[in-house]
């Protein structure tokens, strides 16, 4: 679904990304792991076209260059994106939020001003919210409703940047539960930087990074101690 090979990007003359390799099959997770200033959040910006590489190339759904792409057409192409800080706009309702994820959509339904169901069962804390404005929720509350409004414009990878940062811990297990009850019921797949290790152990791989490149990867399964205390213990 993605390969990203040989990727370098700068900060000015600061070398930030250093050919990095990484690839995301359909239907699967994938944890990037890796302490803070690593080049995570550089990593997946440039995948969404916030970011241009010096060289390298990113190939998504079947080996389109998207490179060069704005980001609103990678988003229409297939990738959705909730960034770090999540990004809700506070004065709108959470409704109004939800249907602003119809924009990415290649196609737009018919009726723009419903919320599928499908929603709701992923995130059954929204629908009791639907009036309320994005600003009053909880950090939580604020994380669940990033992934569904990324997850309403039917991405075919759903790129996610820290989604338990600051979150609660029974939170966490509720945003886990949906991530992997997306990818189950919708085949899409999940490009994901985390830190809480539980999470981290959901995917099914992982790339470790350190100083801009990637140092280790493998199934997460295997994921040994040794590299949890290099690269995500602080």
């Amino acid at each position: 679904m993605l390969q990203v090979t040989g990727l370098n990007v700068y900060y000015g003359e600061s070398h930030i990304l250093r050919n990095v390799d990484l690839s995301v099959p359909k239907g699967q997770m994938v944890c990037l792991i890796g302490r803070n200033g690593v080049g995570k959040t550089t990593m997946l910006k440039t995948i969404m076209g916030l970011l241009a590489p010096r060289s390298g190339n990113i190939l998504f759904d079947g080996g389109q260059s998207i490179v060069g792409l704005s980001p609103d057409r990678r988003a229409k192409l297939g990738v959705g994106y909730v960034p770090q800080g999540r990004e809700v706009i506070p004065r709108l309702t959470v409704k109004e939020n939800l249907l602003l994820g119809y924009e990415a959509r290649a196609k737009r339904p018919r009726n723009t001003q419903e919320i599928p169901e499908e929603i709701f069962e992923l995130f059954p804390v929204l629908k009791e919210m639907l009036s309320r404005m994005g600003g009053d929720l909880s950090g939580g509350q604020q994380q669940q409703l990033a992934i569904a409004r990324a997850i309403m414009g039917k991405p075919k990878l759903l790129v996610l940047d820290e989604p338990t940062e600051g979150i609660q811990p029974s939170i966490i297990l509720d945003i886990e539960a949906a991530v992997r009850k997306i990818i189950a019921a919708t085949g899409i797949s999940v490009l994901l930087v985390e830190q809480h290790l539980h999470f981290v152990r959901q995917a099914d791989r992982y790339y470790a990074m350190q100083k801009g490149g990637i140092v280790a990867s493998g199934a997460t399964s295997e994921l040994s101690n040794e590299v949890i205390q290099r690269f995500l213990a602080v």
